[in-house]
């Protein structure tokens, strides 16, 4: 396949986003002979510092730096990227809060097909690849067919893909600072106000190595003190889903997903959480998960290293007995 294929990757204070090294697999599902240049826009001394993270898994490391991009803005970038980009090449941007308010619209600019919340690749069949998203929160499974021939821009799910741990690069940093900029600075209809920083709460879940984590399946607010008994035998903070917190069971600083927040376990235990793509889009670092859950069908057992099919309201007590019996 001749066409080119980039990743844009994710970098917050100079530290690149976990997405980065599944984009790299995503890559390769797509074209494993293909090299992957990956996309890297900030400002400063935490841009180049970022640079050379990605170098580590990219071969190639496209840097776009200015002074508009402290902040980034998806309207600013997306101008910025449509100058550097060739002509048919397939964009590969993580499917969160920012990638989805860059990949539409760039697409358009492109004038490329567009993928979005892509889950898995299958064969490329006369120039159209087999994309697979999920629908009705993992319960269906769509297979569509995206024509590559013009290009396309796709975004990727974040823990679809594992993440390519080699880091065992030493990839060429190439500056598009100024071939970006050349005709100006594109889109000013949005500005920074500020950084408004979410409560951590008592425990910082963020930081938690064992997490215990509780969804709808617990049924009443009276069962948590069954998963809280569950959690101080194994060592482990509570955490949950968005709909423990919407019934004010437990506080916001809990939520693990999408719209709560990100941690990076070692183990997770999953309780009676169905595993919906906002909730998984919360766990990164690949920890070693375990899913109970009634439902055989449950999405969340498709990502599961154990999956348990049992009520859990019968399955905490019994394995908290267990744990206190092994520990004597």
């Amino acid at each position: 396949m001749a066409q080119q294929i980039f990743a844009y990757i994710i970098q917050k204070g100079g530290k690149i986003d976990d997405t980065a090294l599944e984009l790299v697999t995503a890559a390769k599902k797509i074209d494993s002979e293909s090299s992957v240049t990956a996309l890297v826009a900030g400002a400063g001394e935490t841009l180049a510092t970022a640079c050379s993270q990605a170098a580590a898994s990219y071969e190639t490391v496209w840097k776009i730096e200015n002074e508009a991009l402290v902040h980034v803005n998806a309207e600013v970038l997306r101008g910025l990227l449509v100058r550097i980009l060739p002509k048919g090449s397939i964009v590969l941007i993580p499917h969160e809060h920012f990638g989805m308010d860059l990949a539409p619209g760039l697409a358009v600019k492109l004038d490329a097909a567009y993928l979005p919340d892509a889950v898995g690749f299958e064969e490329i069949t006369e120039g159209k690849l087999k994309g697979v998203r999920e629908e009705y929160s993992g319960q269906v499974s769509t297979h569509l067919s995206c024509d590559l021939s013009g290009g396309a821009v796709i975004t990727i799910r974040p823990g679809s893909f594992a993440a390519d741990e080699s880091r065992a690069l030493s990839g060429q940093t190439v500056d598009k600072s100024a071939e970006a900029a050349a005709d100006g600075i594109p889109g000013k209809s949005r500005r920074f106000i500020e950084v408004v920083a979410a409560e951590v709460g008592d425990v910082d879940i963020t930081k938690s190595d064992v997490l215990v984590s509780v969804g709808r399946g617990i049924e009443d607010q009276e069962n948590l003190e069954m998963v809280n008994e569950l959690a101080a035998v194994m060592g482990a903070d509570v955490a949950c889903s968005r709909p423990i917190v919407d019934a004010k069971w437990l506080e916001k600083s809990r939520q693990v997903g999408t719209s709560g927040k990100t941690v990076k376990p070692k183990v997770y235990l999953a309780l009676g959480i169905s595993g919906s793509f906002q909730h998984m889009g919360g766990i990164k670092g690949g920890p070693y998960i375990v899913a109970v859950n009634k439902n055989p069908k449950a999405p969340i057992f498709q990502v599961a290293d154990v999956g348990v099919v049992e009520n859990i309201l019968e399955f905490i007590p019994a394995l908290t007995e267990k744990i206190k019996e092994v520990k004597g």
